[in-house]
């Protein structure tokens, strides 16, 4: 079986500093390389351009390369790398190989560096520009989270619903929800877990093992149910991209939070819109990413994600939409006129492409998911 490799701890806290509030949802760095190490990484993350505040978990672009994506993510406190994972890294093959030599390398030469000025490993030339590059847009959306962050002064605690990306297994997808209230996880629950056969045993038996865990210790360190190791594996990386996003809808709030108090205009024309009333503060001040239930359809499951700024989408996107023979070519047509009524109707009160009934149907059904989790 495999070993799945340990996460740090997460932590949900409110950290106000003299230059404003820095993310709301932290990691908790683990214990300190040597102090030669850490030098090395305060300066090369001074050189790097990181913001000194800058604490949280960010992860990069994937990077396509000639032998599959790589994709980076990293943790941060006070401004230094204190871990670097490949969330994603070429697989199959001669690379399974290379990429268990070069990504253990490449992730220790980030924390040493602090930055993505890293050495190429020998015979991993492709590897290491991927990673490299994912690296540095990770710690590129550092430097932005911190600065969005400046001057933001006191922000309200997170609370909200955070649906992750779903995480392929062996076995299916895992998708993983939580809530949070006040910062911390009050409920964690699947969207999406490996269905049929033996798998419906497995999971009816680590799914509500895996929920428990996670309000029990508020991090994705939580431990590998026996049995259920691929599970276990999807359910912790779905869960990180959840409280990936419950990061950046803190910044966006801050950041929505800053133009607004630099706008006293729009506040005199409009006082009701901040004093709220019936619950209307909530919608219009909505921002984040939120993903909708899956919804199944005749032909194929239906996921809706969306993009909300000032309670308002400005974008949205099928994260599954019914593949294989004629669905490609229905979808491929529909799915973009979907996506563009969505945002322009701001609801989930558009109509249905012509030739698309099913796929408009269940579209529509998780844009309302998505659109509840908002409160738009």
């Amino acid at each position: 079986m495999r070993k799945s490799h340990p996460l740090r701890r997460v932590v949900l806290a409110t950290a106000a500093t003299v230059s404003g509030i820095v993310l709301l949802l932290t990691l908790k760095p683990g214990s300190d390389p040597d102090s030669q190490a850490a030098g090395a990484a305060q300066q090369g993350a001074a050189q790097a351009g990181a913001a000194a505040a800058a604490t949280g978990t960010y992860t990069g672009d994937a990077v396509d390369t000639q032998y599959g994506p790589v994709q980076v993510r990293v943790t941060l406190a006070a401004g230094k790398i204190t871990q670097a994972d490949a969330v994603q890294a070429p697989k199959g093959g001669q690379s399974d190989q290379i990429t268990a030599n070069a990504v253990p390398k490449l992730n220790q030469a980030a924390v040493a560096a602090g930055s993505a000025n890293i050495d190429t490993v020998s015979g991993a030339t492709f590897t290491t520009e991927g990673y490299k590059k994912s690296l540095q847009s990770a710690i590129d959306k550092a430097n932005a989270g911190a600065g969005a962050s400046q001057g933001a002064g006191n922000a309200a605690p997170v609370t909200g619903v955070f649906t992750g990306d779903a995480a392929d297994t062996e076995y299916g997808a895992i998708q993983v929800r939580i809530t949070v209230k006040d910062n911390r996880i009050t409920k964690s629950e699947t969207v999406q877990q490996p269905k049929g056969g033996q798998s419906d045993q497995i999971t009816g038996n680590a799914v509500p093992k895996l929920n428990k865990d996670v309000v029990a210790k508020q991090s994705v360190q939580i431990d590998t149910v026996s049995g259920a190791t691929y599970t276990t594996e999807g359910y912790k990386k779905s869960l990180q991209s959840a409280i990936d996003k419950a990061n950046a809808s803190a910044g966006a709030a801050q950041e929505a939070g800053g133009q607004a108090s630099q706008s006293p205009e729009a506040g005199a024309q409009d006082p009701g819109a901040e004093q709220g009333g019936n619950g209307g503060s909530g919608a219009a001040q909505a921002s984040g990413t939120f993903t909708g239930d899956t919804v199944q359809t005749d032909y194929g499951p239906v996921q809706v994600r969306i993009t909300v700024a000032g309670g308002k989408i400005t974008k949205a996107e099928a994260v599954q939409q019914p593949k294989g023979g004629q669905s490609d070519q229905v979808n491929g047509n529909a799915i973009p006129k979907l996506n563009q009524a969505a945002v322009a109707a701001g609801s989930a009160d558009i109509d249905a492409v012509s030739g698309a009934t099913y796929t408009s149907g269940g579209y529509k059904e998780s844009l309302q998911s998505a659109l509840d989790q908002a409160g738009v």
